[in-house]
């Protein structure tokens, strides 16, 4: 019986050009289709959301909150003002939505009050509602403000390098984060489009590493696969890697020491993403007090190999 290729989840399946597996923000590059409600996670969602879209969503639950209150107080109209005159239907209903905003809130400056028993019961609901949904936003902000992420940084190409008597594949990465890591660990795999028995097939290849691992990165780490005899790339030329459309899937593993929980990130560089002939310039100096300097922005800056 034939042994199964290598697959690590992402299908051998090829039917049309994928413009790349893992995209730029360390996501796969899948859509799906076919969910209906109960495939969603209101949880997952608000964790995972963007901050502008998550104090948008705040803030619109708490527009829409006070405006579905203030329709029944003003429908009541059991609402009592400390100056009793006769207002207009829009004065009416300001003075409901501002106290919704009040009860909701918790906050009341005495200028207004809910009157008869239904207003009084609406407020209380309403009080109630609020305790409880400012519970659940402010459960959220904790648990997004607490949450361990690797902001890893990775530089912008790879680069086919001159190493010991030979070449090497090479890339770079730096923690942008506060946090320190430790014990990293960098995994490699190789994609590329073949053909097999007249149709075409993606095939996944693990590359192995120079140092698959650190224990700590308070600099930046070279990550390197070199192009010997027994690399699946050796003696590939640009060509030859844009006939396989190939793909480098990097999976990064670390300890955020600051939380003690693993952090995971990916990234993926494609043919047209490697600089032939070039190596990394240095990111890091040692100033003046003796001190080293590192410029997370010269991660991707690299030379002409000489």
């Amino acid at each position: 019986m034939k042994k199964p290729d290598f697959d690590p989840g992402l299908t051998q399946q090829y039917s049309a050009k994928l413009r790349r597996v893992i995209r730029d923000d360390g996501e796969f590059n899948v859509k799906r289709r076919g969910r209906t409600w109960r495939d969603v996670s209101p949880y997952l969602f608000l964790l995972n959301t963007p901050w502008t879209a998550f104090f948008a969503l705040v803030l619109g639950a708490f527009i829409t909150a006070n405006l579905v209150f203030a329709c029944l107080y003003f429908w009541e109209g059991g609402i009592e003002r400390v100056h009793h005159t006769d207002l207009s239907a829009l004065s009416r209903f300001l003075d409901a939505f501002f106290l919704s905003t009040q009860t909701l809130t918790t906050v009341g400056y005495g200028t207004i009050w809910p009157e008869t028993t239904a207003a009084n019961l609406i407020s209380s609901i309403e009080a109630m509602t609020g305790l409880l949904g400012f519970a659940v936003a402010t459960g959220f902000l904790v648990g997004r403000l607490s949450r361990p992420t690797a902001r890893i940084g990775f530089s912008k190409s790879m680069i086919v390098a001159p190493y010991q008597d030979g070449t090497s594949l090479q890339f770079r990465i730096v923690n942008r984060s506060v946090s320190n890591l430790m014990e990293l660990e960098a995994r490699m795999l190789l994609m590329t489009v073949q053909s097999v028995d007249g149709r075409l097939e993606r095939k996944y290849e693990r590359l192995e590493l120079e140092r698959p691992t650190v224990l700590f990165m308070p600099l930046t780490w070279t990550i390197v696969h070199v192009l010997d005899a027994e690399s699946p790339l050796y003696k590939k030329t640009a060509p030859d890697l844009e006939d396989l459309q190939a793909e480098f899937l990097i999976l990064i593993k670390g300890v955020d020491d600051r939380f003690s929980q693993t952090v995971h990130a990916r990234f993926s560089y494609r043919y047209d993403e490697i600089v032939w002939g070039a190596k990394f310039a240095r990111a890091f100096d040692v100033d003046e007090d003796g001190d080293l300097r590192l410029d997370l922005d010269r991660v991707s800056d690299i030379v002409k190999a000489g």
